[in-house]
């Protein structure tokens, strides 16, 4: 027993002290952001996708969880995927030029978007979208910090709100197939089933009663 515990503190010795040296740092930091990226998919996408899918989706109970395990696999395997990627190509970048200039970041970024997220699938499609939005808000931001455009006057977020309130909901009801998936029927769910009761049970308790179910 002694010697196993000898044998353990002699390997985290070992390991912590190659932790430690410079020369291994951009190749631990790709490890480490392989490590942070599928934890973090994990943690983003095993909420949403419990609630989501209780929610909108049919089927028996193991149905469910699978496809909840198998969303919240994508997610974190993608994530770990592009954060190693894209460490991997910005430390390679960095050792052939002496060091990083910003389109650096931008090349490395778009091969590591190309190769993990291009396929074309549900969980690609909601975080692209997800990174779309805060790409339009940072560049409004950047626009006016450069002086490309004057800064409001007033704060433009309740315009801004009205906008995409007013635009989503009309094509929800007019061109309803150009949104994603799970917007229609979290809409369909708000706007549409709202519409529909037959008595007190799937007005105010359930959604629908379970006929229709």
């Amino acid at each position: 027993m002694e010697g196993a515990r000898a044998l353990l503190r002699t390997l985290l010795y070992i390991v912590n002290s190659l932790l430690q040296r410079r020369r291994y740092h951009a190749a631990l930091a790709a490890l480490k952001g392989f490590r942070n990226g599928a934890v973090y998919g994990a943690k983003i996408r095993a909420p949403h996708a419990l609630v989501m899918t209780f929610l909108f989706k049919s089927g028996s109970l193991r149905e469910k969880l699978k496809t909840i395990a198998q969303a919240t696999y994508t997610h974190s395997r993608n994530l770990a995927y592009f954060v190693f990627t894209y460490k991997g190509l910005m430390a390679l970048q960095s050792r052939l030029q002496g060091k990083n200039f910003q389109f650096h970041s931008f090349l490395a970024a778009c091969i590591g978007g190309w190769l993990v997220f291009g396929e074309n699938n549900a969980i690609n499609s909601q975080i692209i979208m997800y990174l779309l939005s805060r790409t339009l808000f940072a560049f409004s931001r950047l626009a006016v910090e450069k002086g490309y455009i004057p800064e409001p006057k007033r704060d433009p977020f309740p315009l801004t709100a009205a906008l995409i309130w007013g635009t989503i909901l009309w094509l929800f009801e007019y061109h309803r197939h150009t949104l994603q998936p799970s917007l229609q029927s979290s809409m369909t769910y708000l706007y549409d089933d709202s519409n529909v009761w037959h008595d007190i049970s799937d007005f105010l308790i359930y959604n629908k009663s379970s006929t229709e179910k």
